[in-house]
């Protein structure tokens, strides 16, 4: 068995393996071994194997024999020697995948996700990016799915034509190499944009310090400084595909939650124009025509015309000779 580094620097996949079947049998795969969790292969013509190949990993073979839909390899050393490449369908598609006796075990982590609602909701809508490769299907929940671009993440949920919730889907090996080359950092800055937003990785974190192509130590470093200088943006990491899509699914039904509360709290803390109040007017009493702000009142004046031997009447307006004796015997204080 020959594993080396995969020539082509667009493909997501870094590694050749090539095993000694039917004149050599070469895929490209993710890993040097199936340690964590199962490995996608992609087989490929011999003819690709390159002709100067950088050698990873030479290892004897004692048994490799084809057994149906599975090649059983057995490898010369005392610990991971055994492993399978196992020929399937899913999705409607083929594809082949490389397991050991210990990834097959993890595989089905013994637990049935839920089915019961996420927040109650009847249905949720999750706009999934247009980029997106086997893109989650969420069976048996209440999710509508639209595919279009989103601005960053994955799995998104938007609100009045707004991103206001996304989640970015990672492998182990997309993870490691995007962290690498720089690219996640990027990416998470975009996602801290947003009101919230998450980083879902498809594997354990132990399986961080199992890499065999990139120090561990480097790994772990990247993941606890992204995580320290975007701490709004939580790296969750979810064992296996399914529990992964589970996380998402009940991640943007929280956060669909959360929105509609957090619209119903502003429409109810916004500051309703106070009524505008009419100020009444004093009601000031009567004067005659040609009469001052600072002239009596007509019953001032009738008061005082009566002391003074006026006749008036007790209603109506005074005769102008009787207010022009008030101002008589009152004159201003300047003409004093």
């Amino acid at each position: 068995m020959v594993i080396a580094r995969n020539p082509d620097p667009g493909s997501s996949l870094p590694f050749l393996l090539r095993v000694p079947l039917e004149g050599g049998l070469v895929f490209r795969t993710s890993d040097t071994w199936p340690r964590t969790k199962a490995l996608f292969c992609y087989p490929v013509p011999a003819g690709e194997w390159p002709e100067d190949p950088d050698v990873v990993e030479r290892v004897g073979v004692r048994s490799c024999v084809r057994r149906g839909a599975a090649i059983d390899l057995v490898v010369d050393r005392s610990r991971e020697s055994r492993s399978q490449i196992v020929f399937t369908k899913a999705r409607g598609r083929d594809m082949v995948f490389w397991q050991s006796p210990r990834t097959r075990k993890q595989a089905r982590p013994q637990v049935r996700t839920p089915t019961a609602r996420a927040a109650g909701l009847a249905d949720l809508t999750i706009v999934v990016d247009s980029h997106e490769r086997y893109a989650y299907k969420f069976p048996g929940q209440q999710v509508s799915t639209v595919t279009r671009p989103l601005s960053c993440g994955d799995y998104g949920l938007v609100s009045n034509d707004r991103l206001v919730a996304s989640v970015e889907r990672k492998s182990l090996s997309d993870l490691v190499s995007s962290l690498t080359n720089g690219t996640l950092r990027f990416a998470m800055a975009e996602l801290a944009a947003l009101p919230r937003a998450a980083v879902v990785v498809e594997d354990r974190y132990s399986a961080v310090f199992k890499v065999g192509w990139v120090r561990p130590a480097v790994v772990a470093d990247g993941l606890a400084e992204l995580q320290v200088r975007y701490p709004n943006v939580p790296i969750v990491f979810c064992e296996t595909r399914s529990l992964t899509e589970e996380w998402t699914y009940r991640f943007l039904a929280a956060a669909h939650q959360w929105d509609e509360d957090d619209a119903a709290a502003r429409e109810r803390l916004v500051p309703k124009p106070a009524p505008v109040r009419t100020v009444p007017q004093p009601v000031t009493a009567a004067v005659e025509p040609g009469s001052s702000p600072t002239d009596p009142t007509t019953a001032q004046v009738r008061a005082w015309a009566r002391a003074a031997g006026w006749e008036v009447p007790d209603r109506g307006r005074l005769r102008p000779d009787v207010w022009a004796a008030w101002r008589d015997a009152h004159p201003p204080p300047d003409d004093i």
